[in-house]
């Protein structure tokens, strides 16, 4: 493998106008347009007579051709630089809006909504490829929890922010504008972000490649820690805590929908309170994965809140989960720190590919749990159902959690004292 040069360096100022503005803008509408259709849905149903079940799948085709892409798009990254794939992804992604706001059929919308998941999947992967390239590695946790934050507020901008548009234009005038924002920000990118330097000498072949960012020790010790807890903050936070809300905790649609918008807040404020907290620990010699462990921790017990039913403040608990669940972002500033900078994209999509597909099985076998009872008239499952469901989550947690208490047990033993308790009686 050849060496890498080194880039030229930027002042901070320089850095967050032209590297972390126009990437962020990019992660802002990814997040935005992966989570409209939960507002636009009633105006879908009505405009083009869609059941339920075309719908959801009319929603998940983004995630599934979102994950679909990331390996390539790593790969694409590491070769290319951010700056050149951002360009036509965004322009990719422009292209999907554009198809969607001109559908006239489910096959169209599907199509057109998959397009826009492949042109979107690389806007995260690329902010963290650019940002390890320009930002000093000690500064990374809070670059990408602030990276986090943006995302978080894309998010929040998909509720009440588009609720509000659709009282000037329909779905379709809306989507056209998006398409519009999509393609700004791509051409921001391309001509605000610097280039990125080439790596001297050969390539490693992809496989390979591949292969070695799963044997690094970090980065299998990392996803031992966090990758399911990330999966679970995923697969939890965008349907089943409104569901437990509406079944367990029996609050209306509009105190749903507000708590909603609250746990999107707390993601905002959480992911840049992570971010500060894994600095600040770092001048004090706490590494990021010991930060890590700590808030899993957390996370692991306000998810056993739901499993004993803690009554008091259903509203607290709530977002609770998505406020401590940020820790789980953490999980790519570490894995950008230790890898080599020529795997950084290829890691980071690996990553999410991992997470993505892991945030797919949590959803779907939460709701397998859950549907293990039988609902009252209302609709409403039992509380059983919830703890039970919260119950496997947290089982299938402890593990890593577990593991990751024995690394730092065996880490602070000193080494003679290691020898001594394995020397034979």
């Amino acid at each position: 493998m050849g060496g890498i040069q080194n880039p030229p360096r930027l002042s901070g100022v320089a850095v967050f106008f032209t590297v972390f503005l126009p990437f962020a803008l990019g992660h802002y509408l990814s997040s935005m347009l992966r989570n409209v259709n939960a507002v636009l849905a009633p105006d879908l149903l009505k405009s083009l007579a869609l059941t339920p079940g075309e719908l959801g799948l009319l929603t998940s085709a983004f995630f599934f051709a979102f994950a679909l892409v990331q390996l390539p798009v790593g790969i694409a990254l590491d070769r290319y630089g951010p700056r050149k794939v951002q360009l036509a992804l965004m322009l990719f992604a422009a292209l999907g809006a554009l198809l969607f706001a001109r559908g006239h059929s489910f096959g169209q919308l599907v199509l057109a909504r998959a397009i826009l998941g492949c042109g979107l999947g690389g806007c995260f992967m690329s902010a963290v490829k650019a940002l390890s390239t320009w930002i000093a590695p000690h500064k990374l946790p809070s670059v990408h929890g602030y990276l986090i934050a943006v995302g978080g507020l894309g998010a929040a901008s998909s509720t009440m922010p588009v609720r509000l548009a659709l009282e000037y234009t329909d779905w379709r005038g809306l989507f056209l504008a998006l398409a519009a924002l999509v393609a700004v920000s791509g051409a921001a990118i391309w001509l605000l972000a610097p280039g990125s330097s080439k790596p001297a000498g050969t390539k490693m072949p992809v496989l390979q490649s591949l292969r070695e960012v799963y044997r690094t020790p970090s980065f299998r010790s990392t996803i031992s820690l966090v990758l399911i807890p990330h999966a679970v903050f995923f697969g939890i936070q965008g349907l089943w805590i409104g569901r437990w809300l509406s079944d367990v905790a029996h609050f209306p649609d509009d105190a749903v929908a507000y708590l909603l918008y609250m746990s999107m807040a707390a993601v905002i404020f959480g992911a840049i309170a992570v971010g500060m907290i894994t600095e600040w620990a770092g001048k004090r010699g706490v590494t990021p994965i010991g930060v890590a462990g700590i808030g899993i921790g957390l996370f692991v017990l306000v998810q056993a809140a739901f499993v004993v039913g803690y009554a008091p403040s259903f509203q607290l608990l709530s977002v609770l989960f998505t406020l401590v669940g940020t820790i789980t972002g953490i999980e790519y500033a570490i894995v950008a720190q230790s890898m080599p900078r020529e795997l950084t994209g290829r890691a980071a999509t690996c990553l999410n590919l991992l997470i993505f597909v892991g945030a797919f099985l949590v959803q779907a076998g939460f709701g397998l749990v859950v549907g293990l009872w039988t609902p009252d008239a209302g609709g409403h499952y039992p509380a059983l159902a919830y703890r039970v469901a919260f119950g496997v989550l947290v089982l299938l947690q402890l593990p890593g959690l577990l593991a990751w208490l024995r690394r730092g047990r065996a880490a602070s033993v000193p080494a003679p004292a290691v020898e001594e308790a394995h020397r034979p009686a």
